[in-house]
């Protein structure tokens, strides 16, 4: 197992989560909802974030186990929005989306920065390692969390889209997937591996080719 490459990836999805969280908390704060302030999560501490099993074990464990046939996963603790101080139907959405491009745009950041260092000269190979992984960490969780199912991000966007009478329908059925916390998001992303590596494969292409490496 290549040990440097797990640490890095981990470096990249610890700076990765913090900022989704901490965007979370920032537009809920924005749209009127100060629960995360309240509760210290507007933050870009890493520490009031950590869910010890779900950031640190679970992740760990799957990356030492798994060795690529299980998908690395792992969450942190979410953020606590009270739709009651929104101010408009969308704030959920604006709220839900501000996490995963959040990655994307660390994603691009550090690809450019790498790019930077390719032009001014710098050749490091560990440098740019950790670089890209903290880009293809950052690309991950961006598309990982626009999946639609619940609690992820995507299925409050999908919620906001959807028509009144379907809306309810997917409303009773967040509630009740919501129960088993993230056992039904790791299934389908097992089940889903294949076509998730597929798709991922070209946008880590374009960060290497953006970084220049």
């Amino acid at each position: 197992m290549n040990w440097r490459g797990v640490v890095y990836f981990f470096i990249g999805a610890g700076i990765g989560v913090v900022f989704h969280e901490y965007m979370h908390a920032r537009i809920a704060d924005w749209r009127g909802d100060h629960t995360a302030r309240n509760a210290g999560r507007m933050t870009l501490n890493p520490i009031p974030h950590i869910d010890p099993f779900g950031t640190i074990l679970l992740p760990l464990a799957l990356a030492i186990v798994g060795r690529g046939v299980i998908p690395t996963f792992g969450y942190a603790k979410p953020v606590p929005v009270n739709p009651f101080f929104l101010r408009k139907r969308h704030d959920m959405m604006l709220i839900a989306i501000a996490g995963p491009l959040t990655n994307f745009a660390l994603a691009l950041a550090v690809a450019l920065l790498g790019r930077l260092l390719v032009v001014v000269g710098i050749q490091n190979y560990e440098l740019f390692s950790l670089i890209l992984s903290i880009a293809w960490a950052n690309v991950w969780l961006g598309i990982f969390n626009f999946i639609p199912i619940p609690p992820l991000d995507g299925s409050e966007v999908l919620e906001y889209f959807l028509p009144a009478g379907p809306r309810a329908s997917y409303q009773r059925f967040a509630e009740q997937i919501v129960q088993f916390g993230f056992i039904p998001v790791f299934l389908i992303l097992f089940v889903l591996r294949g076509p998730l590596s597929t798709l991922l494969n070209p946008v880590f292409v374009l960060v290497q080719n953006i970084m220049g490496v």
